[in-house]
């Protein structure tokens, strides 16, 4: 496993860019964490000056931890996040987590970032596996893995407490490395 630079590798895909958060991506971070859907399902930035926050350590990979991006459409607006995190040397496996914003919801962004994000944790971090849990309820994010190549591999009773505070039961949905074949870009 290579351990990922200090901070976001652009990363381009059709239709999207996975870059490092910027000061002009504020105003859509503070609309987007204010939608009841992304609250929910998603821990976010909330509190004074959290989406300073929360841009700095998306952008902080020095801990070897995680790589984060904001996802930008063509005019490279703001559309979303994507995250490959609980980075685990030893096993070369990590979680991958995503949300999109409302206004760009439905026109494809998440299974394309969710894509691009994997082929770096694969590719250019040298992981073998990716984990990526989503509440049953949360039909559009098993949509997503779905369509993202992740094989559903079983239901978690009650496995997380979500914002609601209340501990849903959760797909596990799993990638590995050789099922994107020669994709993985190695």
């Amino acid at each position: 496993m290579t351990t990922p630079p200090s901070s976001p590798v652009r990363v381009e895909a059709p239709g999207i860019v996975l870059r490092a958060y910027r000061p002009d991506d504020v105003a859509d971070l503070e609309a987007a964490f204010a939608d009841e859907a992304i609250a929910l399902w998603n821990p976010g930035a909330y509190g004074p000056d959290a989406v300073e926050r929360f841009m700095s350590s998306r952008n902080d990979w020095s801990d070897a931890d995680h790589a984060s991006w904001a996802v930008a459409d063509p005019t490279d607006r703001l559309v979303g996040s994507v995250s490959v995190y609980k980075v685990d040397r030893d096993q070369g496996d990590a979680e991958i987590g995503y949300w999109v914003a409302p206004w760009a919801r439905r026109q494809g962004y998440a299974v394309r970032a969710v894509g691009a994000a994997s082929r770096f944790a694969f590719g250019r971090l040298g992981l073998h596996r990716l984990y990526l849990f989503h509440a049953v309820e949360n039909a559009g994010s098993c949509a997503v893995a779905l369509a993202a190549g992740f094989r559903h591999e079983g239901t978690m009773r009650e496995s997380y407490r979500y914002a609601d505070g209340v501990h849903h039961d959760e797909h596990l949905h799993g990638l590995l490395a050789s099922d994107l074949g020669p994709e993985a870009d190695r």
